[in-house]
């Protein structure tokens, strides 16, 4: 089963957001709320600390049969073993990823809001896509905007690989962004940063259960 299509929330974990132990019970939390796709994204030059918060990730995401997906660094995600890594534009290739972490690696390419980027990936062997931002984002602020009706178009253009939602995704949202054609919302903010976020794991999860039930 492809965890980006039997779930749609992937957690995005942010290092100013959740310092020191608040990343790991934040994602303790969001794990505890249902959550199974996991980015560990640290911005961060510290490769010592990001190599041990990595380690820990993936510890507790494999008690929670979980998918660790890390965030730009191939080497990080080789040297822990991560279930996968997540690609910029600036990125290696998928192709070259793939020669490191090998054949059952998940590999994800940032598309912004380009369908023929998006096919170029898919041809390099990429897992899934991720399309956004969609909304104003706390976390990628500059990032350009991509209109929902993208995700409809991609539908036709990248099926059967999955569609990955980025940007601003709030549970206000959300729900819009499931129905225009995302598979998985990729949050970070609007989950991390909730008082509860075991509970708004849940609600994030439910949301695609709505859709499903109209």
């Amino acid at each position: 089963m492809n965890p980006f299509t039997s779930t749609p929330l992937y957690a995005i974990t942010d290092s100013l957001l959740m310092p020191g132990e608040a990343l790991f019970a934040g994602v303790t939390a969001a794990l505890d709320g249902g959550c199974r796709l996991i980015q560990y994204r640290d911005k961060s030059g510290n490769h010592t600390q990001r190599l041990a918060d990595a380690k820990k990730l993936l510890a507790l995401c494999k008690a929670y049969k979980a998918q660790l997906i890390i965030n730009d660094d191939v080497p990080l995600a080789k040297a822990i073993g991560a279930h996968g890594v997540h690609l910029g534009q600036d990125d290696v290739s998928p192709i070259i990823a793939r020669e490191h972490l090998g054949a059952n690696a998940i590999i994800g390419v940032t598309c912004h809001a380009s369908l023929d980027l998006a096919q170029q990936a898919i041809k390099q062997g990429a897992n899934y896509v991720a399309f956004g931002r969609f909304f104003p984002s706390n976390t990628k602020p500059d990032a350009p905007p991509a209109p929902l009706s993208l995700l409809t178009a991609a539908r036709d253009v990248c099926e059967p690989t999955p569609i990955v939602a980025i940007g601003g995704i709030t549970l206000e949202n959300g729900a819009q962004v499931l129905a225009a054609g995302a598979d998985t919302l990729a949050v970070s903010h609007s989950l991390f940063a909730a008082t509860d976020i075991k509970r708004q794991a849940q609600v994030f999860i439910a949301l695609q259960k709505n859709i499903e039930t109209r």
